[in-house]
């Protein structure tokens, strides 16, 4: 659902489920130049801080560290930034933060 989504606000998908030693990246995409590392947390209601509120310091240290794994293979370092995509309820409501977190 966040794929096809950012894809309606022309994101272009790289990689999906990108795993590694040091962790796991939802998205990978390309918005023109720029490198877009994307966590995407869904969540069926807004309790207990709702999908936001899943985000720790933690997650964001290790979506890091996976993101420097994928771009020690690349041959240039591109411009990049950490976005999230939050899909919350029931019918669902998706919100994209873009530069959402620095890693």
């Amino acid at each position: 659902m966040a794929a096809a989504y950012l894809e309606t606000q022309g994101m272009r998908i790289l990689r999906r489920n990108y795993q590694c030693r040091f962790g796991e990246i939802d998205l990978i995409c390309a918005e023109g130049d720029v490198l877009v590392f994307v966590e995407v947390r869904q969540r069926r209601s807004e309790r207990y801080g709702g999908a936001i509120g899943s985000i720790t310091a933690a997650k964001c240290a290790r979506i890091g560290r996976a993101a420097r794994h994928y771009l020690m293979r690349l041959q240039r370092l591109p411009c990049c930034r950490f976005d999230v995509v939050l899909i919350c309820g029931k019918p669902a409501r998706i919100e994209w933060l873009r530069s959402a977190f620095e890693a």
